[in-house]
């Protein structure tokens, strides 16, 4: 099982794309993990549906055919860390790789929402992209410790 990220743009804030990198390199302990990032579009001259549909179709053309797409999404299922763990799980036990997709500024279009089998939710805000990366490392990593019955490092 692979996992895998696609997400919009770099961070921009130093310190928070140290954070990213932290906590992804803490999670490809646990699981094998490929991250893409995929160019954000600008919204200079463009209206925000145009932009989430360019930038939906980049990121559908870098998600593993092979993978289970799950979206990530404000309105999207909420799962405990605990629930998230058996989820991965659940996925490595059965040799099926997921795809995390987060999106930019503007949220994920249709063209992701299409591929993706299940949209969840890493936070009950609106989070900006780079955060909810963050965020979804953290809980990657996280979910890692709990299968293994590890404590969970600081």
């Amino acid at each position: 099982m692979r996992v895998s990220l696609v997400v919009i743009g770099r961070p921009r804030l130093a310190g928070l794309a140290d954070a990213i990198r932290e906590y992804e390199t803490r999670a490809a302990r646990y699981w094998p993990l490929d991250v893409c990032e995929v160019k954000e579009e600008s919204a200079k001259a463009l209206t925000p549906d145009v932009v989430r549909d360019r930038e939906a179709q980049r990121l559908v053309e870098r998600i593993p055919p092979e993978a289970r797409v799950i979206a990530c999404d404000p309105g999207g299922d909420v799962l405990d860390s605990d629930a998230f763990a058996e989820f991965l799980q659940a996925h490595r036990e059965a040799a099926r790789s997921v795809a995390f997709v987060i999106g930019g500024a503007y949220g994920l279009g249709d063209a992701v929402r299409a591929r993706a089998s299940r949209r969840l939710s890493v936070a009950p805000w609106t989070l900006p992209h780079e955060l909810a990366r963050l965020v979804l490392a953290e809980q990657l990593y996280r979910a890692g410790t709990i299968v293994r019955g590890e404590p969970y490092h600081k």
